[in-house]
C-alpha cells in the first residue's frame, strides 16, 4: 500500500529572484563547472545546500554540512523561502525534446510525500545497487539541515491513467512556476490543494507498487534516517515525484561504456575471449543503428580504436537484461576489468548518445568502447518487482527532476 501526503512546501519566493537562478540539477549530476556556474548565479542558488563546497580548514563544527544548515535556516528567517499556507500536492510537467530524435514530448509527474517503506515491506521496489559513500554524505546534510531538499523520482504502474487526469485539471490554470533547465527541458508547477482531489489521488495510489527510477542513495539515507529518529515528527516521510509508467513522455535514455587506461588492451586478443556470441563486423555506425531498428542481435556491440566496429549476437547468458551480460561476459570475463573497478570508475567512464560514445573510440581518446540500447520500462519492472538489482549506470531516465522547486523540512 502506497501511502502519499500533502505537505506545506517551503519553496523560492520573488525576493529570492529569477527561478532559472536558484535551482538545479540533482546534486549526483553536478560537474564542478555547473556547480561554479550556479554559485555565480545567486547567492541564494541550491547548490550552496545540496552540494556546498567544502573548505581546507572545515572542521567538526564548521563544514560543508553545517554551512548548508546555516544557509538554510537564514533563507527562511530572511524570507527567501517562505512556507506554503495549506499542505498540498503538485502537479509537475516537464516538456523536452527526447535526444538524438528530435521529438518533443511532456512527462507528468505528481509531487508528495511518501511513507517510507522497507524493500521487505513490498511496496517500495529497487533496480540499482548503492555504495556506502554517497550515503555517507547524503546522511551528513541531511542531519544537519533535517530537510529534504531534493524530489526523488519514483514510477508506479497506471494504464488507465486516473491519476494524471487530475492532474490535468489543476495543470489547466495558471502555473506556479515556469523555469527552462540548461538542457532546453521545461518545468511547471501547479500547486493542487482542494481536498477532494488530494483524497481522490491517495485512494487511487493506495494499492500501487512503487519502482524508484532515480535517488536510491538519498532514499535508502531518509530510511536509515527516519530509522535513527523514530521519534522525531515527519522524518518518516520523503519527497516524491511519482510518474506513471504508462505515460508516453517517460523515457530512457542509454548509458554507453567507453573504456580506457587498460594494461596491455589488444583487440584481436579480447574478440577471442568473447567466448559463446556470434561476432559481426559492420562498416558503419548506421549499420549498427539500423540491425537495431531491425530487431538483430542483442543491443550490445563492442567498438575498438582502428575504426572497427562489431554486433555482438546471443552469448552464454542469451535471455539475460543486455546490460547484465556486457558485465559479466565482456568487461569483467573478457576485458578482465573487477566489478570493484567498475564501482570506483577506474577504466571506465559513461557517455550519453551513441554518435558521442562511438567518436570518442575513433578518435583515440578511448581504447574500447561498449554501445548498448536503452532498457526498457518493463525490463526495469520485471528486474525490480522480480527482487533484482541492476548494474549501476543501467538506466538514465531524462530529463531530470530540478532541486529547489519544493522542500520538505521536519
Amino acid at each position: 500500500m502506497a501511502r502519499v501526503f500533502p505537505f506545506q512546501a517551503y519553496r523560492y519566493t520573488a525576493k529570492a529572484g529569477d527561478t532559472a537562478n536558484l535551482v538545479t540539477q540533482p546534486y549526483d549530476k553536478i560537474y564542478p563547472a555547473m556547480r561554479d556556474r550556479y554559485l555565480a548565479a545567486s547567492p541564494y542558488n541550491l547548490v550552496r545546500i545540496v552540494l556546498g563546497e567544502a573548505h581546507p580548514d572545515d572542521s567538526e563544527s564548521d563544514n560543508v554540512y553545517t554551512r548548508a544548515a546555516d544557509y538554510l535556516n537564514r533563507w527562511i528567517a530572511e524570507g527567501v523561502l517562505a512556507q506554503d499556507a495549506e499542505p498540498s500536492l503538485f502537479a509537475y510537467y516537464q516538456e523536452f525534446e527526447v535526444p538524438g530524435t528530435g521529438e518533443w514530448v511532456m512527462r507528468k509527474g505528481l509531487i508528495a510525500l511518501g511513507a517510507l517503506e522497507a524493500y521487505a515491506n513490498g511496496v517500495i521496489y529497487r533496480h540499482e545497487q548503492t555504495l556506502s559513500g554517497p550515503k555517507k554524505d547524503r546522511m551528513e546534510l541531511l542531519r544537519s539541515t533535517r530537510a529534504h531538499l531534493e524530489q526523488l523520482f519514483l514510477m508506479y504502474q497506471d494504464p488507465d491513467g486516473a491519476v494524471d487526469r487530475i492532474l490535468d485539471v489543476a495543470a489547466a490554470g495558471q502555473p506556479e512556476l515556469v523555469v527552462t533547465d540548461e538542457y532546453g527541458a521545461r518545468h511547471s508547477l501547479w500547486r493542487l490543494s482542494d481536498a477532494a482531489a488530494i483524497a481522490r489521488i491517495q485512494m487511487l495510489m493506495s494499492d500501487k507498487k512503487l519502482i524508484i527510477a532515480d535517488g536510491h542513495h538519498r532514499y535508502e539515507t531518509a530510511l536509515a534516517f527516519s530509522q535513527e529518529h523514530a521519534d522525531l515528527p515527519g522524518a518518516d516521510r520523503v519527497v516524491m515525484t511519482l510518474v506513471n509508467m504508462h505515460s508516453p513522455g517517460l523515457r530512457i535514455l542509454a548509458t554507453h561504456r567507453v573504456m580506457s587506461g587498460l594494461a596491455g588492451f589488444d583487440l584481436h586478443a579480447f574478440l577471442a575471449r568473447v567466448e559463446g556470441f556470434a561476432v559481426r563486423e559492420l562498416a558503419s555506425l548506421s549499420d549498427l543503428k539500423r540491425a537495431w531498428e531491425e530487431g538483430e542481435g542483442r543491443a550490445i556491440s563492442g567498438v575498438a580504436s582502428g575504426r572497427k566496429l562489431y554486433m555482438l549476437d546471443g552469448g552464454p547468458t542469451a535471455g539475460r537484461l543486455d546490460v547484465s551480460v556486457l558485465h559479466e561476459a565482456l568487461i569483467h570475463g573478457a576485458l578482465g576489468v573487477t566489478a570493484e573497478e567498475v564501482r570506483e570508475q577506474k577504466n571506465i567512464h559513461y557517455v550519453r548518445g551513441l554518435d558521442a560514445a562511438y567518436d570518442e573510440v575513433r578518435s583515440g581518446a578511448a581504447q574500447i568502447g561498449f554501445l548498448l540500447k536503452a532498457t526498457s520500462l518493463d525490463q526495469v519492472a520485471e528486474v525490480s518487482f522480480g527482487g533484482g538489482v541492476m548494474p549501476q549506470k543501467s538506466t538514465d531516465f531524462y530529463p531530470k527532476l530540478l532541486s529547489g522547486l519544493t522542500v520538505y523540512r521536519f
